[in-house]
């Protein structure tokens, strides 16, 4: 057989050199194309999560009706044994049974295939016997709550703050209703997952939640008691884990499990769970609390839309987090909550609304819109907690003008409002501005329209309310009167104390003045008697000069011509002296 001689190829300047570029949008999987929603299996069965949507959980056991019957068919042990089994498989602890095979230990495919076989196997044998009878829920609870309760979670560091006694994670959905979020305290995380107090496998734990996932996609609403109020908090906490696969798994498992939920749980169960979700340092279980709670606005308006007042403050705190991911979540979670009002008149101005909550610098802007809505809808409390902290900051901007928008957009909101309970939180709000601006602004049209806006204001408050707020006022006012009056008291009696000093000063001043006027008469006089004693002497010497002048001996008796005291006759002086 003749060989074929093979040539070596040449490479220079001038070769070229053709690439295949896939088809965007579109992943080879098995030699099959699947669209971005599919998966990517590697060598080792790896998962690569395409889009925002995972993969659809199969399973790898109960694949078939047969399969399903005989394991029916099997007895009780064998069943129990099956599943412990799968239980197993799912929690990636296959390793710790078989010790022959150190390589034994699940991968993701085969969690996730084994725990669909587990949520299966639940579905038809019965939610009571496989999650209670054979332990699945009591193994999930140890892997994900290894301090033994969700106030290990929930109140990490924060022993001050956590109620007496424990809540079971295994307790009903009705039972967190108790939970006060306006007690618990943030969740506290050192970054890893053991400084997080996760002392379980990290397959373990991304086991349960692929499991708790498994329950809600192919069991449906009949796990909805046995999940959603046990392991919410778990999973929302798993979120800032420090593994991209928990985290991952994490997310798909709140996503699915607010789906789950049914819209009545949100006042009692969900919304206080995400809301202390907000709490955490870990800006991931920040980013999924928001994100589930714009989930929820699609799932539960009815129950969001009135819980409106209590998620709008805790939201605005999000928009302002450092975290560039998190604000931009807020903003958005935010206009999703607030699309939930059924008022139709301010329905076109949310988006507005929200954008000036979220920038100030747009205030005006969104007052000037609301200018132009026609309020017929009566107003309630949700509208009010949309619209109350943007009226109130553009109550606070320097110019006139502006304030004039605001109040007349609240004079026209007011006049229907027709439960004083729904505008009675929003009463501190606003009353004290519009009084500051009934009272402070220079220009008349401009503080009657604060006046006609406090009026109707006050009307929908109700005379309770602002008997209430009188006297309470009036108790305020006393307080600052009597403070005034100490204070005005201690002014006072300071005034005294420096008034009787400056007296004492002024005598002492008078006295020190008083004995230089003496001393200084007293020296006068000396310098006057000196002088006359020395103006004596030298008229006295004067004359002595004088004398001498005259004389014509001098003051030693001798002639001043000849030096002698007798002159001879030959002196000009003899016979003159």
């Amino acid at each position: 057989m003749r060989k074929k001689k093979l040539k070596m190829a040449t490479i220079n300047a001038n070769t070229k050199h053709t690439v295949k570029v896939p088809a965007k949008g579109k992943n080879r999987v098995a030699g099959k194309t699947v669209g971005k929603a599919g998966v990517k299996k590697g060598a080792k069965g790896a998962v690569q999560r395409r889009g925002s949507v995972a993969p659809p959980l199969k399973p790898a056991f109960l694949t078939s009706a047969q399969v399903i019957a005989d394991l029916k068919a099997a007895e009780i042990e064998d069943q129990k044994q099956k599943i412990n089994d799968l239980l197993i498989t799912a929690l990636g602890a296959g390793i710790l049974v078989d010790k022959s095979r150190p390589h034994a230990a699940s991968n993701t495919v085969e969690r996730s295939a084994a725990a669909a076989d587990v949520a299966i196997a639940a579905k038809e044998l019965g939610l009571v016997f496989v999650l209670k009878k054979c332990g699945v829920i009591d193994e999930m609870q140890r892997m994900l709550f290894p301090q033994g309760d969700v106030n290990a979670i929930l109140y990490r560091g924060n022993d001050e703050d956590k109620e007496s006694g424990t809540l079971k994670p295994s307790t009903s959905a009705t039972s967190l209703v108790s939970m006060d979020d306006t007690t618990v305290t943030s969740m506290t995380s050192n970054g890893t997952d053991a400084n997080r107090g996760k002392t379980t496998p990290p397959n373990a734990r991304e086991g349960c939640l692929l499991l708790i996932r498994a329950l809600c996609e192919l069991v449906g609403r009949p796990a909805e008691p046995y999940i959603v109020g046990a392991f919410l908090a778990a999973a929302l906490d798993e979120c800032g884990s420090n593994s991209s696969s928990i985290r991952g798994v994490a997310e798909d498992t709140t996503l699915a499990l607010i789906k789950l939920a049914h819209p009545w749980a949100f006042p009692t169960i969900l919304c206080p769970l995400l809301l202390q979700s907000l709490k955490s340092p870990e800006w991931r279980v920040k980013h999924n609390a928001l994100e589930r709670l714009e989930q929820c606005a699609a799932t539960a308006p009815l129950q969001v839309n009135r819980l409106l007042p209590k998620l709008i403050p805790e939201l605005t705190k999000q928009v302002w987090d450092t975290k560039t991911q998190v604000s931009k979540a807020a903003g958005a979670t935010l206009l999703a909550v607030c699309m939930t009002g059924k008022n139709p008149d301010v329905a076109a101005s949310i988006p507005a609304v929200v954008k000036a909550i979220c920038k100030p610098s747009e205030t005006n802007k969104a007052v000037t819109e609301l200018m132009g809505t026609t309020f017929v809808v009566p107003v309630d409390a949700a509208t009010l907690s949309i619209l109350c902290p943007v009226l109130s900051r553009a109550l606070k901007e320097k110019l006139a003008i502006h304030k004039r928008s605001a109040c007349i957009v609240i004079s026209n909101m007011s006049r229907l409002v027709e439960n004083a309970a729904a505008v009675a939180p929003f009463g501190p709000l606003l009353v004290p501005e519009l009084r500051k601006c009934a009272s402070n602004v220079q220009f008349e049209e401009i503080r009657d329209e604060a006046l006609k806006a406090l009026a109707n204001l006050t009307k929908a408050l109700g005379e309770s309310y602002m008997a209430a707020h009188d006297a309470e006022a009036a108790g305020k006012m006393n307080d600052a009167g009597d403070k005034v009056d100490e204070e005005q008291k201690k002014i006072q009696d300071a005034k005294d104390a420096e008034t009787n000093r400056l007296e004492e000063v002024a005598k002492k001043e008078a006295e020190e003045r008083k004995k230089f006027r003496e001393a200084m008469d007293a020296q006068r006089e000396l310098d006057k008697i000196a002088r006359a004693e020395a103006d004596a002497k030298t008229a006295e010497e004067e004359l002595k000069r004088e004398k001498l002048k005259l004389s014509t001996k001098g003051a030693t008796g001798k002639c001043q011509s000849c030096g002698l005291k007798r002159c001879k006759k030959t002196c000009h002086f003899f016979g003159k002296s």
